[in-house]
C-alpha cells in the first residue's frame, strides 16, 4: 500500500483520537462514508453517525448508509433534519445551502453533544460554500482539512479500507443543487430530477448525469462519453425523458447538454 495512503490513515486516526467522542454527519457520499468508516475504526462505540433523510437526499443514499452501517457495525441514527421546514431555505436563495446545514447540524446537536464531524475535504475549499459558514457556527470540525487530505486522498482511503463502491462513488451533491437559484425547494421538482437522472443514468450508463430544473425548462447534462451515446439514441431518449417530466407536470422540450459543474447556481 502506498506510504503516502498510509501517512494519510494514521494523520486522519490520529486527530479524530483526540477528539474523542464524535458526531459523524453522513451524507451517503464516499467523503462522509470514509471519515464514518475511520471515526468507527478508532473510536468504536464513542462515534456516532447521523444521517439525514429529506426529499433532497436520494434513497440509494440512505439505503447505502445503512448497508455499510449494518456490514460494520457501526453507531448509525437517521433523523430528519427539518430544513422542508425553513422557507428560507424553501425559497432556494444563492445561499440556500447555509440553511440546509444549519438545519442539518442544529438538529444533530439536538441529539448528542459530542464533537460534529463533517467530510468537507482540502477540495471544497476552492468552492463557494456557504455550508462551511453554519458549520464554523455550529462548531463542526472537519477532519479531512485539518490533515490536509484532498478528494483524492480521500478515495485512496477508501479502498485501503476495503469500503466496496464506495471509493469510486462519483460526486453527487444534494438533488436541491439541480433546481437553477430562485426556483423554489418543492418534494415534486427534487422527485423529478431524481426520476429523471435515473432513467438516463441507467439507460446510458453514464458516471455524471445532473438533470437541472431552470426558468426556462429542463435540461439534462451529461459527461462526455454519455453525451455522445445520447446522441447515437436519436429521439427515443428525449422523447421518454420529456414524457417522464411531463407526467411530473414539467411539459416542454428537454435539452441534453455537457456537464457544466454548478450550472444550476446563479450568482449576482
Amino acid at each position: 500500500m502506498s506510504p503516502g495512503v498510509e501517512a494519510a490513515v494514521h494523520a486522519l486516526e490520529s486527530r479524530l483520537a483526540h477528539i474523542a467522542r464524535l458526531a459523524v454527519a453522513v451524507s451517503g457520499g464516499v467523503d462522509s462514508l470514509t471519515l464514518a468508516a475511520v471515526a468507527h475504526a478508532r473510536l468504536g462505540e464513542n462515534a456516532t453517525m447521523f444521517h439525514a433523510v429529506s426529499p433532497a437526499v436520494p434513497p440509494e443514499a440512505t439505503e447505502r448508509t445503512r448497508s455499510l452501517a449494518a456490514r460494520f457495525g457501526w453507531r448509525l441514527r437517521v433523523l430528519d433534519a427539518g430544513e422542508f421546514s425553513d422557507p428560507e431555505y424553501l425559497r432556494n436563495p444563492v445561499n440556500r445551502c447555509y440553511f440546509c446545514k444549519s438545519n442539518l447540524y442544529g438538529s444533530i446537536a439536538r441529539h448528542t453533544d459530542a464533537q460534529l464531524v463533517s467530510g468537507t475535504n482540502r477540495d471544497d475549499l476552492g468552492d463557494y460554500r456557504p455550508g462551511l459558514d453554519a458549520a464554523a457556527q455550529h462548531g463542526v470540525r472537519h477532519p479531512y482539512v485539518e490533515c490536509g487530505i484532498n478528494k483524492a486522498g480521500v478515495r485512496a482511503i477508501a479502498a485501503r479500507l476495503g469500503l466496496d463502491g464506495v471509493a469510486e462513488l462519483p460526486a453527487a451533491p444534494c438533488l436541491s443543487s439541480r433546481l437553477e437559484t430562485g426556483i423554489r425547494v418543492t418534494p415534486a421538482a427534487l422527485g423529478l430530477v431524481h426520476a429523471v437522472e435515473s432513467a438516463v443514468g441507467r439507460r446510458l450508463q453514464a458516471g455524471t448525469v445532473r438533470c437541472r430544473v431552470r426558468g426556462t425548462g429542463v435540461s439534462v447534462e451529461l459527461d462526455e462519453a454519455a453525451f455522445a451515446r445520447a446522441g447515437a439514441e436519436g429521439p427515443g431518449l428525449r422523447q421518454q425523458v420529456e414524457a417522464l417530466c411531463a407526467a411530473r407536470g414539467y411539459p416542454g422540450t428537454v435539452e441534453f447538454t455537457r456537464y457544466r459543474m454548478g450550472s444550476a447556481f446563479l450568482r449576482d
